[in-house]
């Protein structure tokens, strides 16, 4: 049987990356009920795929195949449609509809922005698909619109984030980073880790500092000062949560690797190795723990949302 998005089915395919956090600084919940952040992004080599075709106007359909399919809504709560519909709206509600397929690899629910990571490759292909020509920097303010992380997830690379975490900045990023992930059975919501976050730290400050540590790191291309530095804010809370993310992180630590965070707001547990062959052996002996769903090798950084072209 033909791919859903086979290219004869005259559909426009994106690929769209996972990411993982390598600082994320958390301040106190605003009166807005959004916290400050500062977070160094970086997009790694785990990847879906959303294509798009014509639909009658008006019409938004989605269907999700892959790895946890059946956990991603195919209706309109779905981000991708989401995303669809808020592009038709902007250009011509009663001109526009798409059928979507979203093929899964990115862990859902999985702290790597699976779901921002759909709603960045729903925009861009049907931009292309409608022919709008819509330039990068509208197309991610129409991200921050559906979600905080949409517009990193258009441009990939490396990039520091403030506000929201959508203010976004490139970051210099020398060299090829392999990280090894452990994803997790259970699904972990944000705002249970965000309200988690706000019960453990109630003088949370207000300004935040930069993550200088990471970004030199990565100007430099040096893999160890970089596991040094990798911090996140939100792991204390997420480990409240699921006490077995402290003991995967000190598993991988034990393994050898330069460091290990969680990523975002989890389950998903990021292990930083020295190069590819200490992340083979790391992924290797993770894998034998038998401490998580699965174990993937992936490198980093890559591009954000990309045509696939045939």
């Amino acid at each position: 049987m033909a791919s859903p998005l086979a290219p004869e089915a005259d559909w426009v395919r994106v690929r769209v990356s996972g990411k993982v956090n390598l600082a994320l600084r958390v301040g106190a919940v605003r009166p807005n009920g959004y916290h400050p952040l500062a977070t160094v992004f970086q997009s790694v080599s785990l990847f879906d795929e959303v294509g798009v075709r014509w639909a009658e106007p008006g019409r938004f359909t989605v269907s999700v195949v892959g790895e946890q399919a059946g956990l991603v809504p195919a209706d309109g709560r779905n981000l991708a449609v989401k995303a669809a519909k808020l592009l038709a709206q902007q250009y011509g509600p009663h001109r526009f509809g798409a059928d979507l397929v979203i093929r899964k690899t990115i862990p859902v629910a999985g702290g790597m922005a699976g779901g921002s990571a759909n709603a960045a490759g729903a925009l861009l292909a049907c931009s292309v698909l409608w022919d709008l020509d819509t330039p990068p920097d509208e197309l991610r303010s129409f991200g921050a619109r559906l979600g905080a992380d949409v517009p990193f997830q258009l441009m990939g690379g490396t990039a520091l984030g403030t506000g929201r975490g959508d203010e976004l900045v490139p970051v210099l990023s020398r060299g090829t980073y392999h990280w090894v992930l452990a994803l997790s059975d259970d699904e972990l919501s944000t705002p249970a880790v965000f309200g988690r976050f706000d019960e453990l730290n109630p003088d949370a400050p207000a300004d935040l500092p930069m993550p200088t540590d990471v970004m030199n790191a990565l100007v430099a291309g040096d893999a160890a000062a970089l596991g040094a530095a990798l911090v996140n804010d939100l792991a204390p809370a997420a480990a409240s949560l699921r006490p077995e993310l402290s003991r995967i992180l000190d598993a991988g630590r034990d393994l050898g690797a330069l460091g290990a965070i969680v990523s975002g707001a989890g389950p998903t547990c990021a292990f930083l190795a020295a190069n590819e062959a200490a992340a083979v052996d790391l992924s290797v002996q993770l894998s034998s723990e038998g401490l998580c769903r699965a174990v993937r090798r992936v490198t980093g950084p890559v591009p954000g949302a990309r045509l696939i072209t045939t």
